[in-house]
């Protein structure tokens, strides 16, 4: 039967044994792939055309040899051994020889043809060139492997993730943990490795492009110190697959040196106002001095005309002495009043507490902060407020505080002193575009155009040697950018110039108190306990409360123990938080261990002097504690609401 050229006949193929043949030999010429035919014993025995171009080597140079074992690299051959042992499934990819010496990677595709009786007749191959793809892949494994070496000798502490776990760590995130091995971190949560109270902001699952914006967070050591470190967190592809590199800065010496410099700068801004505080402490000072010492003087006599008074006339005039008296001691009692809230003021700007953050209402911290600059004020200018309601911040107060005494030193001295009546400090409060807005202006000289992008530079500053160390408008900056805020200026020489405080506001509230739904009975007296290590302190408690409850006081922690020990019991304890050889905060442990109900029943009394640990103590300890010189009625009130309070 005669056939058309292409293979068709009236719509039929043609599939004569010459037919086939031809089509076999034309698709074989076509094939780039090395196609053979092998007996069982893995003997050639014909070879396609491609040969020339994969091996370099005529087909009929391959016919009578075993191409896989003459050939493959010698490194190869068990592997080839092996694949033919199991006569099943694909040979792995291998290298074979080329006639020029060198090695060309290829694909191994087969297929074993079996007789009738089910014995294998041939092999039939196509081998297939990758070695572009492998030198690819191998270009990937060099390429992966520099990444491990760069990221392992990086000093800082490098890990990379995939859903959220430790799938690679570098020798500098291994020994910052204090860990030894990288084993020991490799497989394990991230967060694992981070501040309980960080890890809620934090979800390692970022796939935005490029990098994420840096954040500070808190991790903890295996000795479980905790230290502050600048994270950033990269997309990239690790050992073929997506990952996540977190790259982690310490930066807890920068934190402590930061605090230092707030800490001097409050420092600094303390002295300017000594004499100022000076003068506003003296004041009343003076005044309760004086009022005391005409109580004094003129107690004695009118008791000694009390004793004697028989007549009406000489009753008349001894009540009215007694009212003058009264307002004698009212008045003093005012002067001590202003005082306190100086010293408290002066307190909470020298404090050096951490950067532990609450909704703070900023009029009353403005309000402190113009208390404490008000002597520097009012011999330059009239003092004006226009506070308008706003919404609570979230901030520390002693350093927000800060920011405002620096605002309002810098504006009073922006004015000559003598020119009060010609001249306005002003201090302004109100939203804008939905942040809290502070404004402290004044009427004082201006800043000059050629320094004013200088005056948030640290340790830059116009005023003479030993006058000022050119920290307060950086630090200022600092806490506030800290604070999610920002600070400007707005000058012109000659006319004053106006800082503005932008802050966002909290997003939390101060959590209500719980009402107290189950109150015990109050005892007609209680037994209270006063533990200070200033005996007039527990004598002025003993005056107050003495008429209502039966009062000891002790001037020691060892003291008040001791009488724990001998199996005295108290309903209340008044205790100093700082005293010698044995803290409050000791005293207070030795309870929880042995005398758990006397801790429970505990009120700490602080002078203020916080250390580190006492703070710490304070933010953890559910005790309600009161500052000196404390309100002897808020005191009562105190007592009085603890003894109500439920067992």
């Amino acid at each position: 039967m005669e056939g058309s050229q292409d293979g068709r006949n009236g719509g039929e193929v043609l599939d004569s044994d010459g037919e086939r043949a031809e089509r076999f030999r034309i698709l074989a010429e076509l094939s780039t792939d090395l196609l053979g035919l092998a007996g069982p014993d893995g003997v050639w025995r014909w070879a396609s055309p491609a040969s020339r171009a994969l091996l370099g080597y005529a087909p009929e140079d391959l016919v009578g040899r075993d191409v896989l074992m003459s050939f493959a690299h010698t490194e190869d051959r068990d592997a080839l051994r092996t694949w033919r042992a199991r006569r099943q499934g694909q040979p792995p990819s291998f290298r074979l020889r080329r006639a020029d010496g060198g090695y060309v990677w290829v694909e191994a595709h087969t297929r074993l043809v079996l007789l009738p009786d089910g014995s294998p007749r041939e092999i039939c191959f196509a081998l297939r060139d990758i070695s572009g793809r492998k030198g690819a892949e191998e270009a990937v494994r060099r390429s992966e492997a520099r990444l491990h070496q760069l990221i392992g000798g990086l000093p800082e502490a490098i890990a990379v993730l995939r859903s959220g776990r430790v799938v690679f760590v570098n020798p500098a995130h291994v020994s910052w943990l204090g860990h030894e091995r990288a084993e020991e971190l490799v497989g394990r949560a991230y967060a694992d490795f981070i501040h309980p109270d960080d890890r809620a902001a934090v979800a390692f699952d970022y796939r935005g492009p490029g990098s994420a914006p840096l954040r500070e967070l808190r991790f903890l050591r295996r000795d479980g110190e905790v230290v502050t470190a600048e994270v950033a967190v990269q997309n990239l592809e690790f050992d073929g697959a997506p990952a996540l590199l977190a790259s982690a800065r310490d930066v807890s010496e920068r934190k402590r040196m930061h605090a230092r410099l707030l800490q001097a700068d409050r420092m600094v801004s303390v002295g300017t106002l000594a004499a100022g505080v000076a003068h506003e402490i003296n004041n009343p000072l003076a005044s309760v001095i004086a009022n005391l010492e005409v109580v004094a003087e003129d107690l004695p006599k009118l008791a000694a005309e009390a004793t004697c008074t028989d007549d009406g006339a000489s009753r008349e005039a001894v009540t009215a002495r007694v009212t003058e008296m009264e307002e004698t001691l009212r008045d003093a009692r005012e002067g001590a009043e202003r005082v306190r809230l100086i010293v408290r003021d002066l307190r909470t700007l020298s404090r050096g507490d951490d950067d532990r953050r609450a909704p703070t209402d900023v009029k009353p911290v403005l309000e402190s902060s113009v208390n404490m600059v008000g002597n520097e004020i009012r011999h330059r200018a009239r003092l004006r407020k226009d506070y308008q309601d706003v919404p609570l911040v979230e901030a520390n107060e002693a350093r927000l505080g800060q920011v405002f005494i620096n605002l309002l030193l810098n504006a009073a001295q922006a004015i000559p002193e003598g020119q009060a009546d010609r001249n306005e400090i002003r201090v302004a409060t109100r939203l804008e575009a939905g942040r809290v807005l502070v404004e402290v202006s004044d009427t004082g000289s201006g800043i000059a155009s050629e320094i004013r992008g200088r005056i948030f530079d640290p340790f830059f500053t116009t005023k003479p040697i030993g006058a000022g160390t050119g920290l307060g408008l950086s630090v200022c900056q600092s806490i506030i950018a800290g604070l999610g805020g920002e600070i400007t200026c707005e000058t012109a020489v000659g006319r004053g110039t106006v800082f503005r405080v932008w802050l966002p506001a909290a997003q939390r509230v101060p959590a209500a108190r719980q009402p107290q739904i189950t109150p015990r009975s109050v005892k007609a007296r209680a037994r209270v306990l006063v533990v200070d290590d200033e005996p007039m302190i527990g004598t002025s408690v003993r005056r107050s409360l003495g008429g209502e409850h039966d009062v000891t006081a002790v001037t020691s922690a060892h003291e008040a123990l001791s009488l724990l020990t001998a199996g005295q019991r108290f309903d209340l304890i008044l205790c100093d938080l700082m005293m010698p050889v044995m803290t409050g905060m000791d005293l207070y442990g030795e309870m929880q261990r042995g005398f758990a109900d006397q801790a429970a029943r505990t009120i700490f009394v602080t002078g203020g002097a916080f250390t580190p640990r006492a703070q710490e103590f304070l933010d953890h300890v559910d005790n309600p504690h009161i500052e000196k010189p404390f309100d002897l009625r808020q005191l009562r009130a105190l007592v009085k609401e603890r003894l109500r309070a439920p067992a």
